[in-house]
């Protein structure tokens, strides 16, 4: 015979510690000795293998509910607290994921479909089950419930996944190039405990005048809130450049805008911006708190090896750090006749290099990297210092940040 498990009013209702885990644990919510009785019964001759534990009111229900263990809930509906639908109500609230069976009396069959429209996965008339009946009701009713959250469970993953890609396709757009002497490389890599894109994003266009601009910025934070600011930034920047806004002027435009949409005044956010000329020997340069640049040179004297430097123009405060009082100057750079610029954030250098301590790559750690690669072409060369990195930073447990990397490659026009 199942056991029957009965808690005087008053009793704290919940999962016997001693029960087997997997144990089929069914709850009865019944005020009525007899009627407990009977369910006892019909569980017993049921051949369903399970335990019955009684409560007699909604409330103890759903501590019983919160505290964890019932599979499934044979619910009467006419109770000491609650009447009718409104005790389903409540136990569907505390325990939305668990299957509830309604009990009624013989007269009150519309209440039982009543139930089933308001959430309960089935309905027993007292007195008009048998004890197959009665197992088949249970195990059907834990099988479409399963079944209904299996769905639900599905349809929130697609709705994930939907969201994540126009996510995705606000922050990392299409280059607008008109040009064929400019080759752009571009990467992103979510980091390790991301379920959302974070608030990494780029952009790279080309202006009527042949000017070639791009933007790389980390929204501080990660999240949906922070990657939704992201894609606003990233598409005004768009609009500011393509409507003439430059220099630094285009980062307090940039600025008003975060401030104005950002969801609380501990977000920030760190950028860079070039802007580099037709005749593709200068880039002009502004930084917002962003971290420095890679200048590849791949001209020289015949056989010379490629080289790779550092570079760290001046930068200014990160937007929304000191909003309205930050002043940004730009630096002109002088660039080689055939070269590459590799703008990327902070999570592809701030990586821990150990299981213990707080070593990082750091800047100069990337740079000695990306030397060792400088001689393969720019696809190549991008994705083997993203790999390097992830190899270095392995043994801390990888990269925990998201990573965006712009690599911009131009020749002799």
């Amino acid at each position: 015979m199942a056991e029957l498990t009965v808690r005087l009013p008053g009793e704290e209702p919940g999962a016997d510690p001693d029960a087997d885990p997997g144990e089929l644990v069914v709850l009865l919510v019944e005020d009525d000795p007899g009627d407990a009785l009977l369910v006892e019964e019909l569980l017993a001759d049921s051949r369903v293998s399970a335990r019955l534990q009684w409560v007699q009111s909604v409330g103890d229900a759903c501590r019983a509910l919160t505290a964890g263990g019932p599979h499934c809930v044979l619910l009467d509906l006419h109770l000491p607290d609650a009447q009718g639908l409104g005790g389903l109500a409540r136990v569907l609230q505390a325990a939305p994921r668990t299957p509830v069976v309604v009990l009624t009396g013989l007269a009150e069959e519309g209440a039982g479909l009543a139930a089933v429209t308001a959430g309960a996965q089935d309905y027993l008339v007292k007195g008009r089950v048998e004890p197959d009946l009665f197992g088949r009701t249970l195990r059907y009713s834990i099988q479409r419930k399963q079944a209904e959250q299996a769905a639900a469970d599905l349809q929130a993953e697609r709705l994930r996944a939907q969201e994540n890609a126009r996510l995705e396709r606000g922050l990392l757009p299409s280059p607008l190039l008109d040009t064929a002497d400019v080759e752009v490389v571009t990467r992103y890599r979510p980091g390790r405990s991301q379920a959302l894109l974070g608030g990494d994003f780029y952009d790279v266009v080309e202006a009527e005048d042949g000017v070639v601009h791009t933007v790389i910025g980390d929204v501080s934070g990660h999240g949906p809130d922070e990657a939704a600011l992201g894609v606003c930034l990233r598409i005004a920047w768009r609009t500011l450049v393509l409507t003439g806004v430059t220099g630094p002027d285009l980062l307090r435009q940039l600025e008003r805008i975060l401030t104005a949409e950002r969801s609380g005044p501990e977000l920030f956010a760190t950028v860079s911006t070039l802007a580099l000329e037709p005749d593709r020997r200068r880039v002009r340069v502004l930084r917002a708190g962003h971290p420095g640049l890679l200048l590849r040179s791949m001209s020289g004297p015949r056989g010379s090896e490629p080289v790779v430097d550092l570079v760290e123009p001046e930068c200014g405060p990160a937007l929304g750090l000191i909003p309205g009082a930050a002043d940004w100057q730009e630096e002109e750079l002088r660039l080689p006749e055939r070269g590459a610029l590799m703008l990327f954030t902070d999570g592809l250098f701030e990586g821990r290099t150990s299981a213990t301590g707080s070593a990082r790559l750091g800047e100069d750690g990337l740079t000695a990297l990306a030397r060792t690669h400088a001689h393969l072409p720019g696809p190549r060369f991008v994705d083997a210092v993203i790999s390097g990195v992830e190899t270095i930073a392995a043994p801390g447990g990888g990269l925990a940040d998201d990573v965006a990397v712009v690599h911009l490659e131009w020749n002799e026009t």
